[in-house]
Parts: structure tokens; C-alpha cells; sequence
């Protein structure tokens, strides 16, 4: 290995350049492309979100991501569960009792999605000026 090569994995961490990274979610057939998929859909993105909140049960869960159905928020965590972000812990007791949470990974993951929303949140009054821009424009425009 060349010098400028060590002192740059150095600089990050032992992790190598952005060239040397064995995965790229650019390529269609990265594997990670499906992860961030599961990740940054509307339902992976909001489950996610509220379960950086805590430990949710389905239902619970399900009232707090307002508007998902029951076979959406199925399907988005168990593809959450498979990608290691959240966690599945099934209860032994009568009635059966199933708990989700966020693994390490998961976590780390919410907050940068979190970090997201919240941006978008607090920018709302221009996304909606800018919508508004828009929509004048294209009204100007005729049916174009």
C-alpha cells in the first residue's frame, strides 16, 4: 500500500477512500439499494421515527404511524427486522405479547433520518411557498 493510501484510511478511521467501499447504492444490483428502499419509503422512514421514541407493541405502533394499514406496517418491519435495524421480541404470556425496538444499528439510523424530518419540518413555510410558486406558475402555463 502507498503511503497516501495509508495516511487517508488513517484520516478516516482505517475505512479507505470512498472508492474502495465494497458496496454502492448507485449500482442496481448493491444489496444495499434494497436496505435504504426499506429505509426511506414513507413507512420505513415514519416506523423508524417512532421507534426511536421507545418499545412499541403492533398496535401502538400502528396508531402512532397514523394511516399505515395493518399488512403495511407487517411487511415494513418484518423487512426492518431482516435488515437488523429493529428488533422482534415475542412475549410468553396469555395472550401472546409482541414488542418492537430498535437494534444498535436501527438506531443510529433513526437518528439520521430524524435529523432529516426535522429539517423538513422546519423548513415547511418554504416548501410551501415554493408549492405555491409552482402551482401559479403552472396555472399560467394553461394545460401545457
Amino acid at each position: 500500500m502507498e503511503s497516501s493510501e495509508t495516511s487517508t484510511q488513517e484520516e478516516n478511521g482505517g475505512a479507505g477512500t470512498a472508492d474502495d467501499l465494497a458496496f454502492d447504492v448507485f449500482s442496481r444490483n448493491c444489496p444495499s439499494r434494497g436496505t435504504l428502499e426499506h429505509v426511506t419509503g414513507r413507512w420505513g422512514s415514519l416506523t423508524l421515527g417512532a421507534l426511536h421514541e421507545g418499545t412499541f407493541r403492533f398496535n401502538e405502533l400502528r396508531r402512532r404511524v397514523d394511516g399505515v394499514s395493518e399488512k403495511m406496517l407487517s411487511q415494513t418491519l418484518h423487512a426492518l427486522e431482516r435488515d437488523g435495524l429493529v428488533q422482534r421480541e415475542a412475549q410468553p404470556t396469555n395472550p401472546p405479547r409482541v414488542d418492537y425496538e430498535l437494534t444498535p444499528l436501527g438506531r443510529k439510523v433513526a437518528e439520521r433520518l430524524l435529523g432529516l424530518i426535522h429539517c423538513l419540518e422546519g423548513r415547511m413555510p418554504e416548501v410551501l411557498a415554493a408549492r405555491e410558486r409552482y402551482d401559479e406558475m403552472r396555472e399560467g402555463l394553461g394545460s401545457c
